[in-house]
């Protein structure tokens, strides 16, 4: 009998090992595994649901921490030559390696506030190199109410709210994004956090980038955030912080994590006039 109930044991911490290995985005809820540093700002080591371990790896941001001068609104910038340097950081915010950018992907803050650079090695050699797995990109817009994850790799700090509600549109100093994540008030993000992927708490993927806080009360300035409803009524929310969606990056990657603009349901904003790239 004592041998069966030793058995029995190893088997159920075997499984739990098995769960562990099998299931890594639910521990990155809870940790600064995969995140990364970005000169001032945060970001994350991230696939996109139809990414292979074969793929060359994605590192997310803001299109605010964009190494060149900030895009104007309407400027989309696409395959852009980048020699960015990031910090990856393990789950105890140490740094495990130095990334080099290869592109930049894609970069713009009209709509949305996103860079999404890609790196010159894959994340079957960053696996078997420093054993840190990327976040997964959610594919599904989130809910409000939802626990999330604010996780700064520049700060090396994860913050712990939820989805307060989405809200139509955020005006910053003559940008706009859309359908924006606004946080309840236990996420007291501020300077440095700036592109750290927000993570559902209960499915560990990333559901969108935090981008933004009113710092001071104001309205519409930089800093100061403030937020219009669908029939025009503006209002500003003293020390309320946001988040860009990202779920509209699953609509126009394609294999290879090749972006497609082209590409039929894309949600992201393309090339105009002003753009080059």
């Amino acid at each position: 009998m004592r041998r069966l109930r030793r058995i029995s044991a190893a088997l159920a911490a075997a499984l739990l090992g098995l769960s562990l290995v099998t299931h890594p985005a639910q521990a990155a809820t809870a940790d600064l595994a995969g995140s990364v540093n970005v000169n001032g700002c945060s970001g994350a080591l991230v696939r996109l649901p139809t990414s292979t371990p074969a793929d060359p790896a994605l590192i997310l941001t803001n299109g605010h921490c964009y190494e060149g001068a900030w895009p104007v609104p309407d400027e989309v910038l696409v395959d852009q030559p980048s020699h960015r340097l990031f910090e990856l950081l393990g789950a105890d915010g140490k740094p495990v390696a130095a990334l080099h950018a290869a592109r930049a992907l894609y970069v713009t803050m009209t709509g949305t506030d996103i860079a999404l650079y890609q790196l010159g090695t894959t994340y079957q050699q960053l696996e078997q190199d420093h054993r840190i797995r990327p976040l997964t990109v959610s594919a599904q817009r989130p809910e409000p109410r939802r626990e999330i994850r604010v996780v700064s790799g520049g700060l090396k700090k994860v913050f712990s709210c939820a989805v307060d509600r989405l809200t139509y549109r955020v005006l910053e100093s003559g940008y706009m994004t859309k359908d924006v994540l606004r946080y309840t008030s236990a996420c007291k993000t501020g300077p440095g956090s700036s592109g750290s992927p927000v993570v559902d708490a209960a499915s560990g993927e990333v559901v969108g980038i935090n981008n933004t806080s009113n710092r001071d009360g104001g309205r519409c300035t930089l800093d100061n955030p403030c937020e219009m409803s669908r029939d025009g009524v503006i209002t500003a929310h003293k020390a309320t912080a946001y988040g860009t969606q990202t779920y509209w990056l699953t609509t126009c990657v394609a294999a290879g994590n090749k972006i497609d603009l082209n590409r039929p349901g894309c949600l992201l904003p393309r090339p105009g006039p002003q753009a080059t790239g």
